[in-house]
């Protein structure tokens, strides 16, 4: 829940920057169309399911099997603005990561009944396929602004085996998503870049955000770094799991 008051708090401040600017907003310079590949590793830091949720299962934590990482991460975003403030963005992240140890106690999982001492495999993936509008409210030679919906599909899967016994928990479903983005320019050639996706209530939570930045080789190229952290998850009958993981992170971007 702390995590969730600082996302809502971190973008209510951009919203009331995005507002109290809005007004001396110029014309926009947002490019027609951008291609960016981000890659780096990544690190766990929290992973606990539990399914189904109720007595009949074990909650156990998923790093005593695959360990805190890192493993290699990759994304992929198309970014199209038309019509000078509307864009349209595509993503594709997929993330899978597998592991095995010793069971420190006996699992009760998905159905399956994992003994203690022996090895188990366990695997995890979280891949995240997302479309987002936003609207660029802000552009000057300094700041940008970017106000958004994110409609995201989530293909997930927990599988734990051991022997000859297997289970696996498979969940593909719809998220909506708020959506903040923001860059200042530090210098003719820098910037700064604030970018998340996030919504919280109910059963659950989504957070995907992350910190660059950019520096520009030319009119079309440009090269980042920085770090990112994805953190969410649900409480419902049918499943218990919350991750946190986080990225370091370098991009490659063309612009045409």
């Amino acid at each position: 829940m702390g995590m969730c008051r600082m996302e809502a708090g971190l973008i209510g401040l951009l919203l009331m920057v995005g507002h109290a600017t809005a007004a001396r907003a110029d014309s926009p310079t947002a490019p027609g169309l951008l291609l960016e590949l981000e890659g780096g590793p990544v690190w766990q830091s929290r992973n606990v399911v539990q399914i189904p949720n109720d007595a009949a299962s074990t909650r156990f934590s998923l790093i005593d099997l695959l360990g805190t990482g890192p493993w290699p991460g990759a994304r992929l975003y198309a970014t199209w603005n038309a019509r000078g403030r509307h864009g349209l963005r595509l993503l594709l992240a997929p993330l899978t990561i597998t592991g095995s140890a010793r069971l420190e106690a006996p699992e009760r999982f998905a159905g399956g009944r994992f003994a203690a001492g022996l090895p188990a495999r366990a695997t995890y993936k979280f891949n995240s396929w997302r479309l987002t509008y936003r609207y660029l409210f802000r552009a000057d030679e300094r700041w940008h602004w970017w106000l958004g919906l994110t409609a995201k599909i989530r293909d997930a899967k927990v599988r734990l085996a051991q022997g000859a016994v297997a289970a696996e928990k498979t969940n593909v479903g719809f998220v909506p998503l708020l959506h903040i983005a923001g860059s200042r320019r530090l210098a003719p050639r820098w910037t700064a870049e604030l970018d998340a996706d996030a919504l919280a209530g109910g059963p659950g939570r989504a957070e995907d955000a992350s910190v660059r930045v950019r520096y520009h080789l030319g009119d079309r190229w440009s090269v980042a770094g920085g770090y990112r952290t994805v953190e969410g998850g649900a409480d419902v009958d049918e499943v218990y799991s919350f991750a946190w993981l986080h990225y370091l992170v370098i991009s490659a971007s063309w612009t045409l």
